[in-house]
């Protein structure tokens, strides 16, 4: 009668392990890299909202505006990760940031390669402190 030697199931339980060491970590850097575009999209959506104020009003909106925006109060991104403000709105430029809050949805605070977002009403878009150039 065949079996399973105890070394041998001692040898699939070591491979399993090692395999996982490996894995976990890969999956989270890849999910963090992939909830990054709950900023991303948030961001884009209120550039196309703010050229529909301008087409309005003549002028970006500012914090104030952000309810006209399409934005609650405070506001935040779809899923919660990342808060959203405007600085610096008048008739000519505006400049949107998303930073990442705790608490959220999704727990982007161990993101340490990008922690804000920002777009400027010419469409230049930055992150921080994104030190390989890949947030956006």
């Amino acid at each position: 009668m065949a079996g399973v030697t105890l070394l041998e199931l001692m040898t699939v339980v070591v491979v399993i392990g090692i395999l996982t060491t490996f894995a976990v970590p890969m999956y989270r850097q890849y999910s963090m890299r992939a909830q990054r575009t709950d900023a991303k999209t948030s961001l884009l959506r209120l550039q196309t909202n703010q050229e529909r104020f301008y087409l309005q009003n003549r002028r970006y909106g500012a914090a104030a505006d952000l309810p006209a925006l399409g934005f609650g109060v405070p506001a935040v991104s779809e899923k919660g990760a990342y808060a959203i403000t405007i600085a610096g709105a008048n008739a000519t430029t505006y400049t949107a940031t998303a930073t990442v809050v705790g608490g959220g949805a999704l727990d982007q605070t161990r993101d340490v390669e990008c922690q804000t977002f920002s777009i400027t009403a010419q469409g230049v878009r930055t992150a921080t402190p994104d030190p390989q150039q890949r947030c956006w």
